[in-house]
């Protein structure tokens, strides 16, 4: 694996690509034969879910309307929802449900965002107690209107939830903080949040159409910093399969990440939330992507989640549980060598 940190600093294009070892792997990898472009393909059958009916379901709903939380899970109209919702497992949204910017997959509103709630913090905090969670996943819209990119209500909901449930571990899925990431970033690093999520979506050739208002290096920089300022916190990164990338591409996101020192990696399959929005160029067999999961391992991230229905949040806390773990014994190896 190309390790080469100069390509992070000067976001130059891709280079150092590697020989791969593994290619016997991707026979797997390739579009579905037949398989035609349409506006709105149709599902194939390993991508339906039900629809959401447990009362498990109604009572998370019920709770997040109480205390006046937005969640991703219904703004991106994630399709775990059911199950996720189930099990009181919810991705919270702060800083409000309106983002200022517009990129080509995402569902949720664009346009100018309410004032920031200064309630939000602790009511959070009092929803996760009330649920009696684990492990928290927060992510937000992306406030470019505001002076910090709302890093210091990531601070204040990571301040509150310690106060009120010091049990839980907290995971931030933040957004990229575009030309006011490293005072952002040095804030919330300061605040401790066990894992910090930053997803790159794509590959950086489709980023001028898919995630137009971000910059795949400035994604890397952002990742590597925060391993920079605190080695301890775990860092988490995902893409998204089904946009039009290719193989080696993806190959090479990998090696980036790595080079970034990456713990885990997530691998979901893209789906158009309206005919406004991206198309989806292939359905990415459950096979193709256990395919790509073994070169992730392989590659020597600490934990990967790769299938179809992957999002970033999915089985969070039992996946922190198994990367938490992961370190514990490589650990120990390195200290049974010394």
């Amino acid at each position: 694996m190309c390790r080469t940190k100069n390509r992070l600093a000067s976001g130059r294009g891709l280079a150092c690509r590697t020989v791969h070892r593994y290619l016997d792997l991707m026979t797997d990898i390739a579009p579905i034969p037949g398989v035609q472009k349409p506006e709105r393909a149709r599902k194939p059958d390993w991508i339906r879910v039900k629809a959401p009916t447990s009362p498990g379901y109604h009572e998370t709903r019920k709770l997040m309307r109480e205390k006046g939380l937005a969640t991703v899970c219904e703004e991106a109209a994630c399709p775990n929802i059911g199950e996720c919702w189930t099990k009181k497992h919810a991705t919270v949204m702060i800083l409000g449900d309106v983002c200022t910017r517009a990129c080509a997959f995402c569902n949720v509103k664009t346009g100018m965002p309410r004032k920031v709630d200064p309630n939000e913090p602790q009511n959070l905090a009092d929803a996760s107690a009330e649920m009696g969670l684990e492990h928290i996943v927060i992510t937000s819209v992306d406030r470019d209107d505001l002076p910090d990119g709302g890093a210091s209500q990531f601070v204040k909901v990571i301040e509150a939830l310690r106060r009120t449930t010091p049990n839980t571990t907290i995971e931030i899925l933040t957004p990229d903080f575009r030309n006011k990431h490293e005072r952002a970033i040095e804030m919330i690093v300061a605040a401790r949040p066990d894992v910090y999520n930053h997803n790159l979506e794509t590959v950086p050739r489709l980023y001028p159409t898919i995630r137009p208002g971000a910059r795949y290096y400035a994604s890397l920089r952002l990742l590597e910093t925060v391993k920079k300022l605190d080695p301890s916190i775990f860092t988490k990164s995902g893409i998204m399969l089904g946009l039009g990338e290719e193989r080696l591409e993806v190959h090479q996101v990998m090696d980036d990440m790595r080079s970034a020192d990456i713990d885990f990696l997530t691998m979901g399959q893209y789906l158009q939330p309206t005919p406004k929005h991206a198309k989806v160029m292939e359905f990415v067999t459950p096979a193709a992507f256990n395919a790509y999961a073994a070169i992730a391992r392989a590659k020597g991230f600490l934990q990967v989640a790769a299938s179809p229905l992957t999002r970033s949040s999915y089985h969070a806390g039992k996946d922190f549980a198994e990367m938490k773990a992961a370190r514990e014994a490589q650990l120990a190896r390195a200290a049974a060598k010394v």
